[in-house]
């Protein structure tokens, strides 16, 4: 740990966590710096896709479940379950990237996604991180060949998102050699067809994660939930009742459960947020395909002015969030290049963990993104939108999930700014310093015309942030937690500000173009969401005079021209026309 801080420290500001908001990087990762494994693995991914699901995508969308079965093996087969685990275990271990773009690749699999995603990552990677040698050696190599499926076991019905008021319990047995658990779980994905679930009980030390073969006695399955998408996936309850688990099976530390339960999540969401847009990307093909099919009035309705407002605004999105998720991924990946092998699991986790922040910003931009384009999407196809007929029904509901997944968007909400706040608090991050010294700068503001006018807008969002931060800090404190309206506003903004950044940066690495026009478009928007959010808010942090200067600053630090955004967004929707879905920019 101490090694993976030191090596952190000495990096640049900006690509540490959160370090965004007080300092701009020159260059960031994108998809376009894949390397030659990463887009051959992309590519495997695509052909499994079409060749082995899509043969029984309608099957497994009207309850043939069993299929997730057979396609797991294929997965294991072509290597995709072991992209995180090591060779010794039959993995790949490569590069955090890879198994996002799986991830990505995945997404139009719908319910199956799901399957993939919690098999290989909150299925087996807590078995990566904390089981001991006897644990990965009995069942690790197993999980990676799709010999077995894993389960995690986490949410119970009274508990949802607050994961540490769990109801379930795990007390030693008279003789010291199990633990007997009692309790139920709710919406367990991959429940139907798993053989190893990875749950969570309380015991007199804490919070605990116990590894609970399928076939003990006292496990019981309720039946297949009802959902309103991702139907294609395995959903159930688990009833635990006495279940005798031995104690080598505890899986960590007693009382340590917390930090499997939270940190596996970061991985989970960054994940989700890479899946969401490239469900985005196909439900945009789909979308531009329509458009230039449907006739109405004597013309295809791709010629109509609202329909490429709508085709440009998902695309300019699509590259916002793409942008974001691959810059995240190469800190990530960048990050524990560097770090001592010596306590491998140990020292990935706490390179995940540096960007938590970024991992809440994907999963929530990713969602959303992905709910507006299938939104938007049903929207084009009209009538037939509303028809299971049509793939873009489907894309529709299963969207939906993606909001609720992983900790709901409102808690990630309260995490990105609460996480960037407790840094400062620890002094990991300088917030406090730069938020006093931009005190001093709005008194005396400069009105000189700036050079590069994006990059100023996306300064003054940088300070209308911190601006926001230090006001909220300074009148609760401590009790900051319990003002959540302000905490979202704060973390829409800081939202906003790394996808935007991320976006421009990127349009400019690629030489302008449509690229350009996109992270223009979404710039612009950004800085009138920030000016209205902040002050909706500023109210609640200041008065009298404080308050009006405040306001007036948020005014002058989101202040842009007027621009024909009509006129931008017709040159995005013809390039998504010329492409036939989202012009994905060529490396």
């Amino acid at each position: 740990m101490v090694r993976r801080l030191a090596v952190i420290a000495d990096r640049k500001l900006s690509n540490k966590g959160g370090g965004w908001l007080l300092d701009k990087p020159e260059q960031i990762f994108t998809p376009e710096d894949f390397d030659d494994t990463t887009r051959m693995i992309q590519e495997t991914v695509r052909q499994f896709v079409e060749k082995e699901y899509r043969p029984v995508a309608e099957a497994m969308e009207h309850g043939a479940l069993e299929h997730n079965i057979p396609l797991l093996r294929k997965s294991g087969e072509l290597g995709l379950l072991g992209v995180e685990v090591g060779e010794e275990y039959g993995g790949l271990d490569l590069p955090k990237t890879v198994s996002t773009v799986i991830a990505e690749a995945l997404a139009g699999t719908g319910g199956f996604s799901v399957t993939y995603g919690v098999q290989t990552s909150i299925g087996l990677l807590p078995l990566v991180y904390w089981g001991t040698k006897e644990q990965k050696d009995k069942y690790l190599a197993k999980l990676v060949s799709g010999e077995l499926i894993a389960a995690y076991c986490l949410t119970e019905p009274q508990s949802g998102s607050d994961a540490m008021g769990a109801k379930t319990r795990a007390e030693l047995s008279a003789d010291g050699k199990y633990y007997i658990l009692n309790g139920t779980k709710m919406w367990i994905s991959n429940a139907g067809f798993a053989h190893l679930f990875t749950v969570f009980a309380k015991t007199p030390e804490g919070l605990t994660a116990f590894l609970v073969e399928r076939d003990t006695p006292g496990l019981r399955l309720g039946g297949e939930e009802k959902k309103m998408g991702i139907k294609a996936s395995s959903t159930r309850q688990v009833f635990l009742e006495d279940v005798k688990v031995p104690v080598e099976n505890v899986l960590g530390e007693l009382g340590k459960g917390h930090k499997i339960a939270f940190n596996v999540l970061n991985v989970g969401r960054y994940k989700l947020g890479a899946g969401a847009i490239g469900g985005a990307k196909g439900a945009l093909e789909l979308s531009a395909k329509y458009a230039q099919e449907r006739v109405a009035f004597g013309q295809p309705i791709a010629n109509f002015g609202l329909i490429k407002q709508k085709l440009a605004e998902m695309a300019s999105r699509i590259f916002v969030g793409e942008s974001a998720v691959y810059r995240t991924m190469g800190m990530i990946d960048q990050a524990l290049s560097s770090l001592d092998k010596a306590n491998a699991a140990e020292a990935v986790l706490a390179g995940i963990e540096e960007y938590a922040i970024e991992a809440s910003i994907i999963k929530v931009l990713g969602s959303e993104v992905l709910d507006y384009v299938v939104d938007e999407g049903v929207q084009i196809h009209g009538g037939y939108g509303y028809s299971a007929e049509y793939e873009i029904e489907r894309a529709y509901r299963d969207s939906r999930i993606n909001r609720i997944f992983e900790g709901t968007n409102e808690i990630n909400r309260l995490l990105i700014p609460g996480m960037l706040l407790r840094r400062a608090m620890k002094g990991e991050l300088p917030l406090f310093d730069a938020a006093m010294k931009l005190q001093k700068e709005l008194l005396e503001p400069s009105f000189e015309e700036p050079e590069d006018k994006e990059m100023a807008q996306l300064e003054g969002l940088k300070k209308l942030a911190l601006a926001v931060l230090g006001l909220a800090a300074l009148k609760y404190g401590k009790q900051i937690e319990e003002e959540q309206e302000v905490l979202a506003v704060a973390a829409d903004i800081l939202i906003d500000i790394f996808a935007a950044e991320s976006a421009l940066l990127r349009a400019r690495k690629l030489g302008g173009g449509v690229y350009a026009d996109m992270a223009a478009l979404y710039l612009y928007q950004a800085l009138d969401r920030a000016q209205a959010a902040a002050l909706s808010i500023l109210p609640r942090l200041a008065e009298g005079d404080e308050m009006r200067l405040m306001a007036s600053a948020a005014r002058r630090l989101t202040k842009h021209d007027p621009a024909d955004l009509v006129e931008v967004r017709r040159r995005i929707a013809q390039k998504v026309l010329e492409a036939g879905g989202y012009p994905q920019p060529k490396a």
